[in-house]
């Protein structure tokens, strides 16, 4: 028991750093991650909750109408490279992946720049007509033309980060000539809400529907983005894999299959490739260097 007054209380905190402990308070934070997850999800389907939710952002953001179009861009890179960007979209406060699309980009020097490469590529395709093949067959009698939902212009526009990704979307904007689309970024560190031109962040109550649908789309743009990079990281490495003279596609499967995932691949010492059925210690030293190189 300890005595004294509360303001001496000395408190020990131990946090394990590996072994059962770690992988305990691990699977913990994972099962309190994917609860809430859950509890958002289900929250959103309720028609209520969503109207509320847009109704609420409409007046934080100052918006003439309720945002029933939202679409929201992160950027992913490993290290500078294989950048790549998401584009999410809901309506109604829904996801509509049908719509979702995503971007390469080349020659980009930070976040920003390509945060203002990619809004300006979506930008060009406001307005345009669905696309239709020369020998395709005239619609019939009150059947609707094709449309190209591309096109489409959203009522809010939401980027992944703070004055910066939104300075480098608003420009992309000005430079467009497109109007009448309200723009904010949201940024991890306190979940602030940035308008362009604005000194000071908007502050959503940390248990309102309005925030739990912005994080939700934040979120589901920046899993879009990481399931793409990591996706054409693996094409890229595989792609070097299968230019090692003697390590055929059987082979380069069988590595994957062995280590369950590239980056694992890359860590693994000479001895343990080597160790892989057909790879030999000649492949597995090319390996080796062809990964580290």
């Amino acid at each position: 028991m300890r005595r004294g007054r509360p303001s001496s209380w000395q408190v020990d905190l131990r946090v394990a750093q590996r072994g059962d402990k770690a992988a305990l308070a691990h699977t913990a934070a994972t099962n309190a991650q994917n609860a809430l997850m859950l509890y958002k999800t289900r929250r959103s389907s309720d028609f209520t909750t969503r109207s509320k939710a847009l109704a609420d952002i409409q007046e934080a953001l100052g918006m003439p109408d309720a945002p029933l179009r939202m679409e929201c861009y992160d950027v992913s890179h490993l290290s500078g490279t294989n950048i790549v960007a998401s584009m999410v979209v809901f309506e109604d406060g829904l996801p509509r992946k049908d719509q979702y699309r995503r971007f390469n980009i080349a020659d980009s020097t930070d976040d920003t720049e390509s945060i203002h490469q990619v809004i300006t590529r979506r930008l060009a395709y406001l307005g345009k007509e669905a696309e239709v093949p020369a020998d395709a067959a005239p619609p019939e009698l009150g059947e609707a033309p094709p449309v190209n939902k591309f096109s489409y212009s959203p009522n809010l526009l939401i980027v992944d980060g703070g004055q910066p990704q939104v300075a480098a979307a608003q420009r992309a904007l000005e430079e467009s000539g497109v109007t009448g689309i309200q723009l904010a970024g949201i940024a991890k560190r306190l979940e602030e809400i940035w308008l362009p031109d604005s000194d000071y962040p908007i502050i959503l109550p940390r248990n309102s529907d309005a925030l739990f649908l912005i994080q939700r789309i934040r979120d589901e743009a920046h899993r879009f983005a990481i399931t793409h990079q990591r996706a054409r990281r693996k094409r890229d490495i595989t792609s070097v894999l299968n230019e090692i003279p003697g390590l055929g596609p059987s082979r380069v499967q069988r590595l994957l299959q062995q280590f369950g995932s590239v980056a694992k691949l890359k860590q693994a010492e000479v001895e343990e490739i080597a160790a892989v059925r057909t790879i030999g210690p000649t492949l597995a030293r090319a390996v080796y260097e062809r990964l580290r190189s």
